[in-house]
């Protein structure tokens, strides 16, 4: 299907695996429709943990080698979507800020101390890209990260210089959210349930795309490319994390390293953020002319 050949469609993310969490299935959805997509991935995720024991000590306090492996994860998971992808800068030029707080904040190439470097570099992607959508966060960053935040920040400033005809900003549905995870019969020895408000959403989206079968499973292996970061409760294994997790639920369960369980949903959720208002909820690219 070529119905969507002519738009140009580009995701700011701040770190590997965001892309496929938050906007895989879009990602996918208009890359099999023949729009031209492109992930615009800001840092190489290297203040991340590590789930399974294989890789356990590429982390930043032992190996610091978590960011260049990270970059295969990412290829394989953009792959699958069917997109292209651009490191900020290239490889390595923004390094992950980490969590608040964090010690790795405080050094010169964490991406929050980008200052004006980065909103250049992402105002001469977007020249040459030309984007009709951006797909980004939100001013808390969808959860408050940092990096997710200033990923928010440079997109709005790049798209002051560089018209762009609307943003969106990825969330999750507050509602939708607490249904699907309320429907989570039974999760993996040793994992937990979400406390109340644990897991960011909102009360109020604007738009949504519904994820048929296969867009759901190029979104859950996109993920599942990430192993490093997420593990999926199907039974699943790999020589990244060769145990085996299972969930009883009516949807595809997963974790990040804090082991909380969480529904990938069957719906992906935005907010408009900017340029031309949205005609409706369900169309994503109505009213932007190729």
């Amino acid at each position: 299907m070529n119905e969507l050949s002519g738009y140009r469609i580009v995701a700011v993310h701040a770190h590997p695996d965001d892309e496929a969490i938050t906007t895989g299935g879009a990602l996918a959805y208009f890359a099999s429709r023949g729009a031209d997509v492109t992930v615009i991935t800001c840092t190489l995720g290297e203040e991340g943990e590590v789930i399974g024991e294989t890789y356990r000590r590429l982390v930043n306090d032992e190996a610091d080698q978590l960011g260049g492996f990270r970059i295969g994860e990412l290829g394989r998971a953009l792959e699958i979507l069917g997109v292209r992808g651009i490191h900020l800068g290239g490889a390595g030029r923004f390094r992950d800020s980490g969590m608040v707080g964090s010690p790795s904040a405080e050094n010169p190439r964490a991406f929050v101390n980008s200052g004006e470097a980065a909103v250049d570099e992402l105002a001469g992607l977007f020249e040459r890209l030309r984007p009709h959508l951006v797909l980004t966060y939100g001013p808390d960053g969808g959860y408050g990260h940092p990096d997710h935040i200033r990923a928010h920040e440079i997109t709005h400033a790049a798209a002051q210089r560089v018209p762009v005809p609307r943003i969106l900003w990825a969330v999750h549905s507050r509602a939708e959210l607490d249904e699907a995870l309320a429907a989570i019969e039974e999760i993996p020895a040793g994992w937990r349930r979400s406390g109340d408000g644990e897991l960011a959403a909102v009360e109020k989206v604007d738009a949504w795309l519904e994820l048929d079968d296969e867009l759901y499973h190029r979104k859950r292996e996109a993920m599942r490319a990430h192993a490093t970061q997420l593990w999926i409760a199907d039974g699943g294994v790999s020589a990244t994390n060769p145990r085996a997790a299972r969930a009883q639920a009516p949807h595809t369960v997963y974790a990040l390293s804090n082991l909380i369980a969480q529904p990938i949903m069957r719906r992906e959720h935005y907010q408009f953020g900017a340029g031309v208002p949205l005609a409706g909820p369900t169309d994503l690219l109505a009213g932007i002319e190729r």
